[in-house]
């Protein structure tokens, strides 16, 4: 996991590497050819006569930009900076820079932003130094037309740190902001990075050391936010044991569909399958049942009471809880609709069924009306909404949930006392004791229907194999994204259906665990 800080933060700990003897000007050095390498390696890997523009204002952001311009014209670019400040503006450690790459003989040139245009004419490569993650508010005057001449002139862009004009806290784009190719952020990712609309300019992110003491993170830090990564699932996967039997490979009971909605139950239980329960039992209104019958091979069907509608009648809980015993796991809600008995079956069943829950879709819709239910609740849980059901859930609006994904995300996990996975690009996974994961991955193939339903069955067999809540959920939002890509890159973006991400949920089990297993599957 890499950790993710509060601009606040990483100011902090600028000043206190300085006082440990390493000064902002030897960090700027480390910034600025950390940079470099980057542009170098978005060139091919070859600098000699390379055209490479640096728009660079008077911060530290655009001393960073400085030193890269040093570095890229001493492995022979063509290098010119266009310097949005006069060189009296320039920050203390960025003047020292400014100076050093005059220097060397670099070429700067300040003016109106339409100079830039011409600049970029000719450019292989731009560098956006404009701002840091001081930024706040919109961009304007010639900054702003500096930004929307790096966005319309056609050549990669790499920015430093972040993307000009995005706030580094909130992820908020008041005004015009660079769109990036790749974004090289330093020492460790602002939260804003991975909050929209801002990350959808990052582009590529990569992250660069630049030798700040860890000590200083543990010491100053008091946030808990981090960055997933592949290798964490790859660490958390159940270890399966070669005499393991069906049954200690975790039972799992979906609760789920209705007339209608058979295919988000279905998805459900087969993924659970996929993704390593031993046992899949369905839960499906009984004049459903003779349809799951046909539709499900391995997964077995447990019928219970229908309001004749092919909905849950209230009296099916009482099924449900007199069969809880058999299993590890109750996975709740997708497809079941909101009809009032299946209403009253959800909520009994998420007030007294004492196994871990995974509660979802309907499931949460049919809590939203009565949440001191879900508050109340003893036994573990996870839940996994989408932002309009967590919207209902808090009492606002989905707009409202996505201005602001990690409070929300975080304000439910406390308020619920359970991990709580909002999905979207960039998923956030929060849990009661402050702490929230992202999950970098933002594939629009994801945008169809019955991929959370896949993603409810991946966490109920996870849990069913024996994992914590938290450790279940940040598995399962990893395996399904890789499945997802998975599937993309063999069946191809647009056409792509939750089905195909069930499909490839094997693969990407496997590939994880061989990251672990040092290169051999299991």
């Amino acid at each position: 996991m890499i950790r993710v800080l509060f601009p606040e933060e990483m100011a902090e700990l600028d000043r206190a590497a300085g006082e440990e003897g390493v000064p902002t000007s030897e960090l700027m050095e480390r910034a600025g050819r950390a940079v470099a390498e980057q542009a170098r390696d978005m060139l091919g890997g070859l600098c000699a006569g390379r055209r490479v523009v640096v728009a660079a204002a008077k911060g530290n952001n655009g001393g960073d930009g400085l030193v890269a311009a040093r570095y890229l014209a001493s492995w022979g670019a063509r290098v010119e900076v266009f310097l949005l400040a006069r060189p009296e503006e320039l920050s203390p450690d960025a003047a020292l820079n400014y100076r050093r790459y005059l220097e060397q003989g670099g070429r700067v040139t300040a003016g109106e932003p339409a100079l830039l245009d011409e600049m970029l004419r000719e450019a292989d490569l731009a560098v956006d130094a404009i701002f840091g993650f001081g930024f706040r508010g919109r961009a304007d005057g010639p900054f702003a037309e500096a930004i929307e001449a790096l966005n319309r002139c056609g050549v990669p862009v790499l920015s430093v740190d972040l993307p000009s004009g995005v706030d580094a806290s909130t992820g908020a784009v008041e005004g015009p902001a660079v769109e990036a190719d790749r974004t090289v952020t330093l020492a460790w990712p602002k939260v804003g990075l991975y909050l929209y609309p801002a990350a959808e300019k990052v582009g590529e992110l990569v992250v660069a050391d630049i030798g700040i003491p860890v000590h200083l993170l543990e010491a100053l830090v008091r946030s808990e936010l981090h960055a997933l990564e592949e290798e964490d699932a790859a660490g958390m996967l159940p270890a399966r044991r070669p005499h393991a039997h069906k049954g200690q490979c975790g039972r799992v009971l979906v609760v789920a569909g209705s007339t209608g909605l058979t295919g988000a139950a279905a998805l459900c239980a087969r993924s659970a399958m996929r993704c390593g329960a031993g046992v899949v039992t369905l839960g499906i209104p009984s004049s459903l049942n003779p349809i799951m019958e046909v539709k499900l091979t391995e997964v077995m069907t447990l019928p219970l009471p229908d309001d004749g509608g092919g909905r849950l009648a209230e009296e099916a809980s009482g099924v449900v809880l007199e069969a809880l015993p058999s299993f590890d796991v109750l996975a709740l809600g997708p497809g079941l609709g909101t009809s009032p008995g299946t209403v009253s079956a959800v909520r009994r069943l998420v007030r007294e069924a004492s196994l871990p829950l995974v509660l979802d879709a309907d499931g949460l819709n049919g809590v939203a009306g009565e949440p001191s239910v879900l508050e109340g609740r003893q036994g573990p849980a996870v839940i996994t909404p989408h932002p309009g059901e967590l919207g209902r859930l808090l009492g606002r609006g989905a707009a409202e949930v996505q201005r602001d994904r990690l409070g929300n995300a975080l304000e439910a996990s406390r308020r619920f006392g359970c991990p709580v996975v909002l999905k979207g690009a960039n998923t956030v996974i929060a849990e009661p004791g402050g702490r929230a994961f992202f999950h970098p991955l933002a594939l629009p193939e994801l945008a169809t229907a019955g991929s959370g339903d896949v993603l409810t069955g991946c966490l109920a067999a996870l849990l069913a194999q024996g994992l914590p809540p938290l450790e279940a959920a940040l598995c399962a939002v990893l395996v399904h994204g890789k499945a997802a890509q998975l599937a993309s890159s063999v069946v191809g973006g647009v056409g792509m259906v939750a089905g195909d991400v069930v499909s490839h949920l094997p693969l990407a089990l496997n590939g994880l665990r061989r990251k672990r297993e040092g290169g051999r599957y299991r």
